[in-house]
């Protein structure tokens, strides 16, 4: 039996411009990075409030990354989606589907620099 989720990762082409996206769109923060022993960069980011780190992973020699579309997402809670999508799109990363209305509150998409799409969902007060 498993005790409790550590990470999740993504391998990403463009490990500076991913991380950059992380950090500075979503407001993650890099929490260590280092070469793994079979060569690949690691850069683990943690989300506030959660335990669960994410893990960008860089690692060429496994040839390029392809995106399938909806094959997964990340999900963050936001207080605004409006507020959000403002400060996004002044980054370069616009919405790409909604918002929308749900019976619990709001919901959107963005897509983070290789294609991997990350849904903010503001819950109704």
């Amino acid at each position: 039996m498993v005790k409790k989720l550590l990470h999740t990762r993504y391998r990403v082409n463009d490990l500076d411009k991913t991380i950059s996206f992380y950090t500075q769109v979503l407001g993650l923060t890099e929490v260590r990075r280092h070469k793994s022993p079979r060569g690949s960069e690691l850069v683990f980011l943690k989300t506030p409030n959660s335990d669960e780190l994410i893990e960008i992973c860089s690692y060429p020699a496994a040839g390029n990354v392809t995106v399938c579309s909806d094959l997964t997402h990340l999900a963050f809670e936001v207080d605004s989606i409006e507020a959000f999508a403002k400060h996004s799109a002044a980054l370069g990363y616009p919405l790409t589907d909604g918002p929308t209305e749900s019976a619990s509150g709001t919901f959107a998409f963005i897509d983070a620099p290789e294609g991997y799409e990350v849904e903010l969902i503001e819950y109704r007060k």
